[in-house]
């Protein structure tokens, strides 16, 4: 069962419904993207070296060649490893060394400082310019046949950060796409070949692997001229394109709201906004559905699950009749169709109506397990359960409320910061003895890094040295924003560091 049996169906059924666009431009319809496809398969084969069941790598912007890649490899029996476009030159060679990739394509603009990193590493892999004259080359070989993959083969590996500092490969299979792909028409929307789907947020991410169903069903897929989120522009795309559906992050959402140009939108050529990746406001909320209706869906995952763990459909936003309807609207909805939900103590036992406990799940939807890490994998899978480290309550109809996150994430506009790697950074510092990260409400972002920091006795730190360690090891929007020098850091009787009470202790913004 390989996906890629998605868009050879949607090829032959609906052979001329434009398939994908870049702005304005219309770059494929149907069967010219499955031809496309076939081709970069056969030059993706043909690379010295590759067998099926490796992997490549997208560190790309949003662009055409994301699409054509993402099927490409699946087309050719391969896994798609995909990465952030913001992570730092030493975040992607640790990936690429981790899960051995032996073909990384870059957009032009990562290109230079990929190759740079990768001299003389031990990751031993080549990168390719999305844009150059070799990808039109593998674009221009000879098609192979879709390749057979069976259910469980990886198809979609996705590093999350992680709380020890390094990220981990979530490992997503053919069976789960398919799986994650049947909840959308379960519990989003149905869709069609009059539908299109804008790609403002990164395909790296969910924008990505929403595409899935959308493009197996002969929806149209716009990639904005930008490569971005940007409110204007997805205002104009609007009056282009119709039944539009697009991912955002709440911090997008609340850009879109106040956006100047909001009043003068073709709010009825959206279908649907999901969105996620972070908790959002009432109030925010509140704004939103005035704004623009009943076309939000909310979905809360992770990408060891992802977009599928609970969601609020678009009805439930909407239902302010109901006693309990703000309460609802603080909440992430209930568990998503054949997805299990359950919340437990340290014990493992579930925990009463309103009590908070950690979440855990099951699903078809869930990763097999973490690339190359068994104990990590054993940590987070018990008996077919993931536990997610996140803790939330349940109230009398289902509806999970998020109530803290046992990792310590921060969630800035939409992307996970985990500040044990941004510690780890700034104890390079040799005047550094001890530091924590902890987040600070930020209104446009959600939360912003904050850094508290000891320095060792006689020492001066120095707070542009510790922004440009974080510059040259991590990327950038993990860099704290502020440094708060202090003598010591509060602990408990066992030596862990209190993050609630330096939260207490955060400077006004």
């Amino acid at each position: 069962m390989n996906i890629a049996a998605f868009l050879h169906a949607t090829a032959r059924c609906f052979p001329n419904a434009p398939a994908l666009a870049f702005g304005d431009e219309l770059i494929h319809r149907y069967a010219g993207l499955q031809e496309r496809v076939a081709r970069l398969a056969g030059g993706l084969r043909a690379l010295p070296g590759v067998k099926p069941g490796d992997r490549i790598a997208l560190a790309m912007k949003n662009s055409p060649q994301y699409i054509e890649l993402m099927w490409a490899g699946w087309h050719a029996g391969l896994c798609i490893v995909p990465m952030n476009a913001k992570l730092h030159p030493k975040e992607f060679a640790f990936i690429l060394e981790n899960c051995g990739v032996g073909y990384c394509f870059a957009t032009p603009d990562l290109t230079g400082a990929l190759a740079d990193e990768l001299r003389g590493s031990a990751a031993g892999t080549r990168i390719i310019d999305s844009e150059g004259a070799e990808y039109r080359a593998l674009a221009a070989s000879v098609p192979i046949a879709q390749q057979p993959v069976l259910p469980d083969e990886p198809a979609w590996l996705f590093y999350t950060s992680g709380t020890t500092g390094r990220p981990k490969g979530a490992t997503l299979t053919h069976r789960s796409l398919l799986a994650m792909t049947l909840r959308y028409y379960a519990d989003v929307d149905s869709v069609g070949t009059g539908d299109c789907m804008i790609h403002c947020a990164p395909l790296s991410h969910a924008s990505g692997l929403y595409s899935l169903p959308h493009i197996a069903k002969g929806s149209q897929q716009i990639i904005p001229a930008s490569q971005g989120f940007d409110p204007p522009e997805l205002f104009s795309l609007l009056e282009r394109y119709s039944s539009a559906t697009f991912f955002t992050a709440p911090t997008m959402v609340t850009r879109l709201v106040n956006d100047p140009g909001v009043g003068r939108a073709r709010i009825d050529s959206i279908r649907t906004m999901f969105y996620g990746g972070a908790p959002m406001y009432v109030e925010n909320l509140k704004s939103a559905l005035a704004t623009f209706g009943p076309r939000l869906w909310q979905g809360y995952g992770q990408g060891e699950t992802p977009n599928t763990i609970t969601c609020m459909s678009k009805a439930m936003h909407v239902d302010d009749g109901h006693p309990r309807f703000e309460q609802r609207l603080a909440s992430v909805g209930v568990a998503r169709s054949g997805v299990e939900v359950r919340l437990v103590g340290e014990d493992g036992r579930d925990v009463p109506v309103g009590e908070i406990g950690e979440i855990i799940c099951r699903s078809d939807v869930t990763m097999a397990g973490y690339w190359n890490n068994p104990q990590a994998t054993a940590n987070a899978l018990r008996d077919g359960w993931l536990w997610t480290g996140d803790m939330g309550a349940f109230d009398e109809d289902g509806f999970l409320t998020l109530k803290d996150r046992s990792k310590d994430v921060i969630i800035s506009g939409g992307s996970n910061i985990y500040p044990r790697e941004v510690e780890e950074v700034l104890l390079q510092h040799a005047g550094v003895l001890e530091v924590s990260v902890v987040g600070r409400h930020h209104h446009d972002w959600g939360e912003e890094v904050i850094a508290f920091v000891v320095a060792k006795p006689g020492q001066a730190v120095n707070d542009h040295e510790l922004d440009q360690l974080c510059l040259d090891n991590i990327a950038r929007f993990k860099r704290p924003k502020q440094y708060v020098h202090i003598d010591e850091l509060p602990k408990n009787s066992y030596g862990k560091v209190l993050k609630t009470e330096l939260r207490t202790r955060l400077p006004r913004d």
